[in-house]
């Protein structure tokens, strides 16, 4: 999954963000991902995910997951772009 390309990865650039289920947190600060939405990440039990925030005035606005494999590669991509960068320009 880290091979992908930016066009092709699957996070780059959300075009359709849509609502998938509405979940809860218990009192423990646990929730479940819905068995569907596990299936069709084809998550399994041991995956890691990476949970990212966005603040906006101090309070975070916004929660994403990310499988680490799929984050590692776009950060792998962005270094290499990066990298690419300063070699062209001096």
């Amino acid at each position: 999954m880290g091979d992908l390309s930016r066009d092709e990865a699957c996070c780059s650039a959300p075009e359709e963000l849509k609502i998938e289920a509405i979940i809860s947190i218990d009192e423990r600060g646990q929730m479940i991902l819905p068995k569907d939405i596990r299936d069709k990440a084809g998550l399994r039990p041991g995956d890691k995910l990476a949970v990212l925030t966005r603040e906006r005035n101090g309070k975070v606005c916004c929660i994403y997951m990310f499988r680490t494999d799929e984050l590692v590669g776009m950060v792998k991509e962005g270094l290499e772009n990066l990298q690419l960068g300063l070699v062209r320009d001096g």
